[in-house]
């Protein structure tokens, strides 16, 4: 029996020491907080750089239609040049028989 009674006596003594122990790590603690901290800083970095990204992408479809635009203003230019060159080609033309015919007269 005094062999059973010591072992209960050690078997309390270590429950006691064993309740007194935290069961926390201050530096785990210390590390999920930390961790916790960079997280919400990336989250709002990462807010950030998606919001400058959708304005971006905005701007980027802004300037694709502007430079559509343009394109398609240089395209008709250049029609409107052609055509008034050709007309020009024509005045010229005429005024060529025009003039012939007057030298014709004039003889």
């Amino acid at each position: 029996m005094k062999s059973f009674n010591e072992k209960e006596k050690k078997l309390n003594e270590v429950l006691n020491k064993l309740s007194g122990l935290s069961l926390e790590n201050p530096g785990v603690k210390s590390s999920i907080e930390e961790l916790n901290n960079q997280k919400n800083q990336l989250e709002i970095e990462k807010q950030e750089v998606e919001n400058k990204y959708l304005v971006l992408k905005e701007s980027y479809e802004n300037l694709k239609i502007k430079l559509e635009d343009l394109k398609q203003k240089q395209t008709n230019e250049k029609k409107k040049e052609l055509e008034f060159a050709e007309k020009i080609d024509e005045l010229n033309q005429e005024t060529d028989i025009l003039l012939e015919e007057v030298d014709k007269w004039q003889m």
